[in-house]
């Protein structure tokens, strides 16, 4: 019963955590170089998602208690759903303005309801399918892309001397095809 509860109150604790860190999300993309560091751990997710990683439950315990149970899960989809997060957040900056609310409520209305009910049937899925794996990691990558030229910091400079880069679909094909060929380069070694 413990475990249900915990769940079920990690599951929504997790919920809020994830449209706050959205929010703040939005609000900081819009200072000088956080799109940058924003797109370097977008391109640094897509590719771990490629590299196959080790098995291993190190580090994985069990508790008797609620509140540390609830607190793990907490934790757990923080860092699990940074990727989330920044890629929602870059979306909705990326499109008109007065749409970016609407955007990060449609992306969240979206993405949420994935990660808590749908995740075991995503996971079937990329199992069945691992081309999914790759689709998502690219996509991380083409978010990435977008991010970097828009940033505030370095935008002028795309325009004018990095003109090839102002078109948002060229940056974001470098963004995915970056993802791409480093994930490639790292499953080789």
């Amino acid at each position: 019963p413990q475990q249900k509860l915990a769940i079920f109150w990690g599951s929504g604790a997790a919920i809020v955590l994830r449209i706050v860190l959205t929010i703040f999300a939005v609000a900081l993309l819009t200072l000088p170089w956080l799109k940058i560091v924003g797109a370097v751990l977008l391109v640094w997710i897509g590719v771990q998602l490629l590299v196959p990683e080790e098995e291993s439950e190190e580090g994985v315990t069990s508790h008797d208690n609620l509140m540390t149970a609830i607190r793990t899960i907490l934790v757990a989809d923080l860092v699990m759903s940074l990727d989330n997060v920044l890629a929602v957040a870059a979306a909705a900056e990326a499109g008109p303005p007065e749409a970016k609310m609407t955007m990060l409520v449609i992306g969240l209305a979206i993405s949420i309801p994935i990660v808590i009910f749908g995740s075991t049937v995503v996971l079937k899925m990329m199992e069945k399918f691992p081309v999914i794996i790759t689709f998502g990691a690219a996509l991380l990558g083409w978010i990435a892309g977008e991010m970097l030229v828009t940033d505030p910091a370095i935008v002028e400079w795309v325009k004018t001397e990095a003109q090839w880069l102002a078109s948002y679909k060229v940056a974001a094909a470098v963004g995915a095809g970056l993802v791409l060929l480093i994930g490639k380069f790292m499953m080789r070694g």
